[in-house]
């Protein structure tokens, strides 16, 4: 093989670059990134960066020079001819491959709303700078959407100083991944610090720098972050008539359990792989550990070395006193079995099929070092009356 192809430029993108080269692959590696920055993790920006940290790039340009790994910067891959193996960029000569790798993420949701423009998504830095550089002393933030980046925006931004509003459409924040339980205690971490969380909210548009609800309030804001979500982008896949939608699954480039397309060489990788997961089938997920995981096996799979899709779904985050760790994947009639002090933001939730005794997902809030525990728990029998939190 001679060169591989990565069109996108974020974390599954670095970390099938670093496992070709490191698991001996001798070749050309060229990544296609659309954003003027090298790959870098994207938590940091609805939490530490927020909140004034210093922002990291994965590694620096010299190391990609030392690793023989191009980078180009600001490209755009603009079209894929898969019978000649080429990619068209939008600054320079196609480049041909013998392998190629769709890590192309996912874009914000929007809302098809009046005055809809005038609020700000977070996906890149850039957005990142412009919501931190809003941030102050009686500055007033107003959310829509009540799910991970919306919380974590309002939490770094209360954190701030700013006089933060939610407005979520759920009956509860996070109640359709957490529960009603958990949800009314997300709710109360947010209250206690001041954040005005509104719920069961129809936003029916912006007019004038405030939010308008179905209800006639108005919500004033100095900025508006919209956070309803992503849509994975599949339109260079699209393009070429790989699959991309599984219907009950959802949409995203469908691959199989080592992250191959229908294509034999094309690989898809992180927030845009709806791929095969070994124990729940076609699954897409958007965290972090998913990307670096399946940019890892990405590698792997290109240089036909051993492998598959089989982790456990594996998310956090920081929200004030709120910090925890999630492994698993519960379903809507899980029940959960909770144990710890809720006041005290220091417990384990395990949530239990239906059956009664098999663990779907378990979550730490603020005791440390037992995800691992917790992951080796998914999928086995327990009574629940013996379960503990861990310490």
């Amino acid at each position: 093989m001679d060169r591989v192809v990565i069109v996108g430029g974020g974390l599954a993108a670095a970390h099938a670059a670093e496992t070709l080269r490191g698991e001996g692959h001798r070749g050309q590696i060229v990544i296609v990134a659309g954003e003027p920055l090298l790959p870098y993790e994207r938590p940091q920006l609805s939490k530490d960066f927020l909140q004034g940290s210093d922002f990291k790039e994965l590694h620096d340009r010299d190391w990609y020079a030392e690793h023989d790994i191009e980078v180009r910067n600001g490209t755009w891959a603009e079209r894929i001819d898969t019978e000649a193996r080429r990619v068209e960029v939008s600054d320079g000569d196609p480049l041909e491959y013998d392998a190629l790798l769709l890590t192309t993420g996912a874009t914000p949701r929007r809302l098809d709303l009046p005055g809809i423009d005038g609020a700000v998504t977070l996906r890149t830095l850039a957005d990142a700078e412009q919501i931190r550089d809003a941030f102050g002393e009686g500055r007033r933030i107003v959310t829509i959407g009540g799910g991970w980046i919306g919380l974590e925006v309002a939490a770094s931004a209360r954190t701030a100083g700013c006089d933060v509003t939610v407005l979520n459409a759920a009956t509860a924040p996070l109640v359709h991944v957490l529960g009603p339980e958990l949800a009314e205690y997300v709710r109360r971490v947010h209250e206690r610090h001041g954040v005005d969380l509104r719920s069961d909210v129809e936003v029916t548009g912006i007019d004038d720098g405030a939010v308008t609800v179905a209800s006639g309030e108005r919500f004033p804001a100095d900025l508006i972050v919209l956070a309803v979500g992503a849509t994975p982008d599949v339109g260079l896949a699209a393009a070429l008539g790989l699959p991309v939608d599984d219907g009950d699954a959802g949409t995203g480039v469908l691959a199989d359990t080592r992250l191959r397309t229908s294509d034999p060489a094309i690989w898809a990788a992180g927030d845009v792989a709806l791929a095969t997961h070994t124990r729940y089938g076609p699954l897409r997920v958007e965290h972090w550990d998913n990307a670096i995981r399946q940019g890892k096996l990405a590698g792997r799979s290109i240089l036909d070395l051993d492998g598959s899709y089989d982790w456990e779904p594996y998310f956090y985050t920081d929200q004030f006193e709120f910090s925890m760790e999630y492994v698993g994947r519960s379903g809507p009639e899980d029940s959960v079995v909770i144990r710890g002090d809720l006041d005290e933001s220091t417990f384990i939730a395990y949530w239990i099929a239906p059956d009664g005794h098999t663990v779907t997902a378990g979550m730490n809030v603020g005791i440390w070092d037992v995800n691992d525990t917790l992951r080796e728990m998914i999928g086995t029998t327990v009574d629940p009356a013996q379960l503990t939190d861990l310490r």
